[in-house]
Order: C-alpha cells, then structure tokens, then sequence
C-alpha cells in the first residue's frame, strides 16, 4: 500500500510552485483554490483541511467545554510534506470551526523539517502536547532508516498559552533528543502518553531491522527530564524485506496505548493497517502482553489516535487515505479526511467492540423504514451520497448485500454470505463476526467518495469510490431467502454550505 505518510517532497518539485502560507495563517484564510469546494468526490460531513493534503489526527482532547481536533497538514500542497498541525474546534465532535495553524516548523530549530503526529495531555492543569520533530542531520544520527531519509526524529513538548488552544509555546530543545544507546532503530516517532501513580510514561514507535516493530517506554516525573526503561511491547521478525521498514512489519507507526473497562489496548500503525491488540499490562515490569489481536479497520484507515470524552468514553479518530495518484490529488486540491468518530470497548471474551459514536446521529434527517422482500432488490437513484443504511437479521437469510451502481456497472458491493460465513467487499474477505447485543447487523455510512461500514460492532471497513456524483447513481438493497431482514435509511446532512466544514 503506497500511503506517502513519511515522503517529503523535492523541494524544487510540484510543490514548491504552489503558494505559501505565513506560519501563523489558518488555512481556511489562505487563497484556496475552487476545487475542494466543488469537487463531488469530496466528502459533505467528515472532518476534512479546508483544502491541500491531510493525514494523521493528532492529539485529540477535550478542554474546557470543546473538542480540539489536531491533524498533520501540509498548508502548501495537496500530497504529502511540509508537516504542520492543523487545529479545529467543536461542541459536538460532528460540526466543526477551522482555528489557524497550532504547530509549524521552527526554522533551523530541531522540528525544522517538519512537526511529526504526536498526542496532547493535560499537565499541571495545562494542555501539553508532545509530538516528533524533525530535521536533517548527518548519517550517523538519522532514525529513519529506508536508505534514503536524511531525518532525525527528537521529542518534542509544546504548552498551550490560552484556553482555546489557539496560541502554543514550545520547548526549545527536544525533551527526548535520541534513542536507546546502542540501538539501531528503523524509526523513533510517534509518541503516546499516560499517568500513572509514580510520574508520567510515553511510548515512542519503533523497531529494528529484521527484530520486528516495538514501542519504546520511558517515565518522567516533570514531562521534561525522561528515561529509558525497555520496550513496553515488540513483535516477532516478519521475513519480509522491503527498503521502508514500515512496509516490512519492521516499525511501528503511530501506537496508542489506553485503558478501557478495565483492561488495556495497544493500537500500532504497519504494513498498511492498524493492528488492535488487548492484554495486561504489568504496572511494575511495565510491560505489556498481548492476548487477542485483530485489524482495527480492513480498508482505507491509518495512523488513529484516542481520546477520552466525557463519560469517560474511549473515542478514536482515524486517517482515511486516498486510493488515487498524487496527480489526482493535485488537480482536486485536497486530499485525506478524518473518520467518524468511534467509540471503543472491550468484550468479555477480550476482542474490541467499535462502534460509531452517538454524535453521529446528530446527522440524521427523519428515519425510513425500507420494506424488503427476498430476492427482489429495492433500488433508489440518489442525487447525494448522504445516506446511512441500518441492517438487521432478525432471521438469518441465504446472504445480505448493499450495492452502488452507476448505471448497471457495481461500483460498491458489501455482500453478507450467511451460507459461508464470510462477509466480502471488493477484495476483502473475513468471517461475520458474531453481533454485539443492541447493534444492527450493519451500519453503513454514505459521503462522497468515502464508505464506512460497521458490521456486528465488531469490524469495520472503509472504502473509496471516485467519480460517482453528480451522475445519478443508483443505490441496491437486497437479501436472498428465506429469512427477515429489517432496513432503516437516514439522509445525512452536510456539515457546511461549501464542503469546506467549517
């Protein structure tokens, strides 16, 4: 899976002929082109930059009353470089307020090739962030090792300096300037923060060459002065071989490390995916066991980051990447947006529920009962992909399937097969999962070019499709018998007058 997420660009290339933002502009005060707003692929009620790339959500984090969304941007362009964190704020995690930039480069200063994902805590009543840095420097020190980075990746802390966390004061010197001695790590990014009784902890994303991904841990009592204290979790070598070692299993991007009813989850970022795992975690080795394991979502999802709501949920936002080339993306002039928001628990037997968060029924219009007889598709054109589709089996039939057809071409199926067991999109393929009492069978959500599928509570899959609107394209409901199928339908309102969702 080519994700671009670590590519810098030539300096002399596409991207430089784009113009630049002032390292204090919002980006929805930058002059932006005409194609986001119009652009029918773009999605109407995710979170997305007002235009050019986006990518990782960041630090997500409830403060005085709203939600603070921060997310890796690049202001100059719509593909990947130049990493800034891009900041918005919300009463409802749904509706949205574009704020100016949080964090840009410092010239010649330890981030000044870029402000890399990372987290945000509060600390002494003041909300931190600590995130990765980033700047050239000579062989012998650079962590990103595919044989072609000339990076190293520091620590970096940051403090807001007002409560709506529009202004953020950083620490001029990386609070964790290195990795382990004597290690010869593929990456050193990422990092992921907790409290406990005796000070702070902080994973870090990593690995070796050939050893497989792990997560660096280290404790500070201050969010200043950090130590070393051993790998919180490792994997096992992959045979791969690959020149990025994120493609080889041999880092791991992005991990995110909490507890949910009472029990503790590790997400971590490689190969393409992102990979769940529930466990123990021993509070005196500090080390973590990994107990059950799965794929947090099977399709176009990266790079996620937790938060705590209020009441005390567990919530996590994720990267939904592009499946078109960066030529695509410059003549859209923008690309990547931000999930729903999901909120996380753990079952009794150990595996994670996922569903999405109430909020997002703030975005239904009045509910449709959809009648449905086996073997007879129900179909309806739609002039918008705003729509949220609600299964559920009452008693289980032959198969279920949900299409989109432009004319008599599928461009989208998810199809239920209750006679082998397995649910099948496109080219995914996994066993139904058994469903998670007082969930629909199904839920998916509608919004341009962007599917969200939520099957059991327990699986998700998101898919891109490009090029369906404004041509009327045709919506195909079905089941074949016997059995009884219940299908609820909500249109979907969008979250701003111009798809700039702000």
């Amino acid at each position: 899976m080519t994700i671009n997420r670590r590519r810098f660009l030539v300096v002399t290339g596409a991207a430089a002929t784009l113009p630049l933002l002032t390292r204090a502009q919002a980006p929805s005060e930058a002059v932006t082109q005409s194609g986001p707003a119009t652009d029918n692929d773009r999605p109407e009620y995710h979170f997305l930059a007002p235009h050019n790339w986006m990518n990782d959500p960041n630090g997500p984090i409830f403060w005085k009353g709203k939600y603070h969304l921060f997310y890796q941007l690049n202001p100059n362009a719509a593909v990947w470089g130049d990493m800034h964190w891009g900041h918005a704020i919300s009463v409802n995690m749904i509706d949205w307020k574009h704020e100016p930039i949080a964090l840009s480069p410092t010239p010649r200063g330890a981030d000044a090739e870029g402000c890399f994902t990372g987290s945000a805590v509060v600390y002494n009543g003041v909300p931190t962030i600590i995130y990765t840095g980033v700047q050239n420097a000579p062989p012998a020190d650079v962590t990103i090792r595919d044989g072609k980075s000339t990076l190293r990746e520091t620590q970096m802390l940051a403090t807001a300096e007002d409560d709506l966390l529009l202004h953020w004061k950083k620490l001029e010197n990386p609070v964790i300037p290195k990795p382990p001695e004597g290690m010869q790590v593929t990456g050193f990014r990422d990092p992921t923060p907790w409290h406990e009784r005796d000070g702070w902890y902080v994973g870090i994303g990593s690995g070796e060459k050939g050893k497989g991904g792990c997560v660096l841990l280290y404790r500070s009592r201050d969010m200043r002065d950090w130590n070393y204290l051993g790998k919180l979790a490792e994997g096992a070598p992959t045979g791969k071989t690959d020149s990025n070692p994120v493609d080889s299993g041999d880092m791991w991007e992005c991990p995110d490390f909490f507890a949910v009813d009472g029990s503790h989850c590790l997400f971590y970022s490689t190969e393409g995916k992102v990979l769940w795992n529930t466990g123990d975690y021993d509070e005196t080795a500090h080390r973590f066991t990994t107990r059950h394991s799965g794929i947090l979502d099977r399709g176009a999802y990266y790079a996620p980051k937790t938060f705590l709501a209020p009441e005390n949920r567990r919530i996590v936002w994720g990267w939904i990447t592009e499946k078109r080339p960066d030529e695509d993306l410059k003549k859209a002039g923008w690309a990547g947006c931000t999930s729903l928001p999901r909120e996380l628990h753990i079952a009794a037997d150990g595996s994670l529920l996922i569903n999405p968060a109430k909020e997002v029924e703030k975005l239904r219009g009045k509910v449709e009962p959809i009648p449905l007889t086996s073997g007879v598709a129900n179909r309806r054109t739609v002039d918008s992909l705003r729509h949220e589709l609600a299964f559920t089996v009452r008693t289980k039939p032959k198969s279920v399937a949900v299409r989109i057809k432009a004319g008599i071409t599928t461009r989208w199926e998810l199809l239920l097969d209750y006679t082998t067991g397995q649910v099948r999109c496109g080219e995914i393929q996994f066993a139904i999962p058994p469903t998670q009492a007082g969930s629909p069978d199904v839920r998916v959500f509608f919004d341009g070019s962007v599917i969200e599928t939520f099957i059991g509570g327990r699986e998700a899959i998101t898919s891109r499709v490009y090029g369906l609107a404004p041509y009327a394209a045709t919506l195909e409901t079905e089941y074949e018998g016997p059995g009884h199928v219940q299908l609820l339908h909500w249109p979907l309102r969008t979250i701003s007058k111009d798809r700039l969702t702000t």
